[in-house]
């Protein structure tokens, strides 16, 4: 189990804030990479209700197992995270739905990982646009943000799922999940 404190922001221009993160002295962890995310619950949604959540990613040919409990909103997104690799993720998805879990969300983006040595900046391509996360000790992450040009009233503390169901909401859209698929069939629908 682990701490886990992030902040989330919208990236308007990919290229500069690479640059910004290299002049920061970010070396580049793991290349664009594609990440796909199943959120497993309960019939009747008992963890969503609890605030918790279990997803199953698969993240390039790896495949993770996470469990987050209820977290905190202040500046920062602070809540207690358990995961673990697995061997085999469509097997363990078999377990899931044997215990009576079914998928409640799915989403999927491409994501490139950074980091200094004491904390990391993801960089991820959603079906809804670019968006930053900055994960590591609190301090960290307003100190990093600075240096990254990203003031607090631009952090973000909602999930993907959160901030999917408020785009759907804004644009109208009769996409299910935050696939790259269900979005461009949706517009195809329109």
């Amino acid at each position: 189990m682990s701490k886990e404190i992030e902040i989330k922001f919208r990236v308007s221009e990919v290229r500069a804030l690479t640059r910004r993160l290299r002049a920061s002295g970010f070396r580049l962890v793991t290349r664009r990479t594609h990440e796909s995310n199943t959120l497993y619950d309960l019939p009747g949604q008992a963890l969503r209700k609890r605030g918790e959540l279990l997803r199953l990613r698969k993240y390039g040919t790896g495949w993770l197992l996470t469990h987050k409990a209820r977290g905190k909103e202040t500046r920062h997104k602070t809540r207690v995270e358990t995961e673990t690799r697995l061997e085999d993720g469509e097997q363990f998805e078999r377990i899931l739905r044997a215990l009576g879990y079914v998928p409640s969300f799915r989403y999927e983006k491409f994501r490139a990982e950074w980091s200094d040595g004491k904390g990391h900046v993801v960089l991820d391509e959603t079906p809804i646009g670019f968006f930053g996360e900055v994960e590591g000790p609190a301090r960290w992450i307003d100190r990093t943000a600075r240096r990254l040009g990203i003031d607090r009233q631009s952090y973000i503390t909602d999930t993907y799922a959160g901030l999917f169901f408020a785009w759907k909401r804004r644009t109208r859209s009769r996409a299910k999940e935050m696939t790259f698929r269900a979005l461009r069939n949706s517009r195809a629908s329109n």
